[in-house]
């Protein structure tokens, strides 16, 4: 198990498909989860299984979404972390969280350790957010995180949002 990140109630670490393969797939199958996802429903475990296989974030660019676990029984909350997307450029900060840990800070707090270890230890200068307009919660968060909203955009025929954090200059 790769550890990533620790935070003072949470643990980030890499996906394990064969472990991790049945609380993706209950994620991605809580309606309240991927509403505001553009994302469908796994249709199996097995389906979830082979997506987690075939998951290639952290062998192509070194960083990706993570398992985030609460400490300190290591129970399944949810995933975060940050994505590269070579078509733009740019790497995005991701998070979704079972609905049963939403309004307790889970997910500010797991964003807010993925962009310092995506500026301190990456050294990646911007990291993006994306939400759907509607989506107040997740728009809470990226501001909470520290992003700043830079405009609008289409978010699979939805209003959408787009956030910018950018990493500070340390003076000499």
């Amino acid at each position: 198990m790769k550890i990533i990140l620790e935070t003072p109630r949470l643990i980030l670490r890499e996906f394990l498909p064969d472990e991790d393969a049945a609380f993706f797939f209950a994620l991605n199958n809580e309606p309240e989860a991927i509403r505001y996802t553009g994302d469908p429903p796994f249709e199996s475990v097995e389906a979830a299984r082979q997506f987690l296989r075939h998951y290639d974030q952290y062998e192509k660019f070194g960083y990706g979404r993570w398992a985030v676990l609460l400490k300190p029984a290591g129970a399944w909350i949810g995933w975060c972390g940050l994505k590269y997307t070579p078509e733009l450029a740019e790497t995005d900060i991701g998070f979704r969280f079972f609905p049963a840990h939403w309004g307790r800070g889970y997910a500010t707090e797991a964003a807010r350790a993925c962009l310092e270890y995506g500026f301190h230890t990456l050294g990646l200068k911007r990291i993006v957010g994306r939400a759907m307009k509607e989506n107040k919660a997740s728009v809470r968060v990226l501001e909470k995180a520290g992003l700043r909203c830079r405009g609008e955009f289409d978010f699979d025929a939805h209003p959408g949002l787009y956030f910018v954090a950018e990493r500070k200059e340390q003076k000499g």
